[in-house]
């Protein structure tokens, strides 16, 4: 099945489901049908508890990577989905991929990159994640890694930056050992409903897709949440770290951030 002819969920589907606290999984890369999941048991990595160790916390500062945000959404869901060594089929389907990618055009899929230079010079992809974003939430989808510590630099810049915008809720649906490392933490599904609620904007909890709809910020941030809370809140760090005189080592002030409340 091509790109053009694949059926997608509608922008507006999608971000119900996901204010009702579900999500589209697939069985395989060529699956043509998505289910609807509701785990029993929900992960989320609390804002306030990021897990930067010590060795993560040399590499932000050492500035390995350069980050960026929204650069290349389609390359990440690519890699995201690519077949992985000792590893099943992908969950994210054709169809599931070319439906987040429409939701990136209406402004509520993001994504975060890590890029080092390769051969010649020329940058290469060699981590990244993305997500769906509304109101003051952020739902993680998938990350990948192709060099050491290229997703946890990213996860770190993505905690960064939903704080920055006054994001409440950071949801991982499925815990791993990697993810726990770094802070994620198990609740039941009751609990993520109670915190999803809370972090809606208002009138929002029973708005059918709301495209368009933003959330009202809170915390010192002060960068606008909703649609662009990622975006918004990723511009404001760099602004931030300019303003410290880091601006070029970002990282630097990435890791300070994060000690400080971590």
């Amino acid at each position: 099945m091509s790109r053009h002819e694949t059926s997608i969920i509608p922008p507006e589907l999608l971000l119900q489901a996901y204010r009702a606290g579900i999500f589209p999984m697939s069985d395989s890369r060529d699956d043509p049908d998505v289910y609807w999941v509701e785990p029993r048991m929900r992960a989320i990595l609390p804002l306030d508890g990021f897990h930067l160790s010590r060795s993560l916390a040399r590499t932000l500062r050492r500035g390995r990577f350069r980050v960026t945000c929204n650069e290349a959404f389609d390359a990440v869901i690519d890699a995201c989905a690519a077949p992985r060594i000792d590893a099943e089929d992908s969950w994210i389907s054709l169809r599931i991929a070319e439906s987040y990618r429409e939701l990136h055009r209406h402004g509520h899929a993001h994504s975060i990159e890590t890029w080092q230079e390769g051969p010649g010079g020329t940058e290469v992809l060699v981590g990244g994640l993305y997500g769906v974003g509304f109101d003051r939430v952020f739902c993680g989808e998938s990350m990948f890694s192709r060099t050491s510590d290229a997703s946890k630099v990213a996860l770190a810049w993505l905690v960064a930056a939903l704080r920055r915008a006054g994001a409440q809720l950071l949801d991982c649906q499925f815990t791993t050992p990697h993810l726990a490392s770094l802070g994620a933490v198990e609740i039941p599904q009751a609990r993520y409903l109670d915190l999803l609620q809370a972090a809606l904007g208002p009138g929002n909890s029973a708005q059918a897709g709301g495209v368009s709809s933003a959330g009202t910020a809170s915390g010192a941030a002060g960068a606008a949440a909703g649609a662009s809370g990622l975006p918004a809140g990723f511009a404001a760090l760099l602004v931030d770290a300019a303003a410290a005189g880091l601006s070029s080592s970002p990282g630097n002030f990435i890791a300070q951030s994060l000690t400080q409340t971590s």
